[in-house]
């Protein structure tokens, strides 16, 4: 298997950061060339073009956006790669900061010498207004929708091998199926 770089880690890693600031910057040019040019985006489409149409109006349901990334394993496969990277985003939304906890599941592939986005998976914590306190399982709360139950931690296996096995010490509401 071949050896990966340092510099293989940090071309990676600036995918990440570059998507961050394409995304506040709603530079849709920049954004769509971070993935690969048959980028699957829903079920039947492909290619750039149709992922700038699709981040296009998402991209407009808020205003002001900061994208700050944090950790960031990544795990390779010759040339493709995968990894998980950790997100405090925070966006105005008309007269509201949500601020949002999330992970992004990654998926990588090396093209023409490039390390380019193949898939983002978007997983969150909570998103919540930043004056309130996001508790209980109903933690995504976008402004101008329901409530829904929040991707993680539910969506590490561990996270409920854990909880199953032993003496819960937490409330109920701050566990899983809680």
């Amino acid at each position: 298997m071949k050896e990966h770089s340092a510099g293989d880690y940090e071309e990676i890693r600036q995918l990440a950061y570059r998507y961050a600031e394409a995304v506040d910057s709603r530079d849709l040019a920049a954004l769509v060339a971070l993935f690969v040019d048959d980028v699957r985006v829903g079920g039947q489409a492909r290619g750039r073009e149709a992922l700038a149409a699709w981040f296009d109006p998402v991209l407009r349901t808020f205003g002001v956006s900061i994208h700050f990334v944090g950790n960031h394993r990544i795990t390779f496969d010759g040339d493709e790669a995968s990894g998980v990277v950790y997100c405090r985003a925070e966006h105005e939304v008309r007269d509201r900061w949500i601020v949002m906890m999330i992970q992004y599941w990654d998926s990588y592939a090396r093209r023409d010498g490039e390390w380019l986005f193949v898939r983002r998976k978007e997983k969150v914590w909570y998103g919540a207004d930043v004056v309130e306190r996001p508790t209980g399982p109903h933690k995504n709360q976008w402004p101008g929708r329901e409530p829904v139950v929040a991707d993680l931690p539910d969506a590490w296996e561990s996270w409920g091998k854990f909880w199953a096995a032993g003496t819960h010490q937490l409330p109920p509401t701050a566990r899983p199926g809680g």
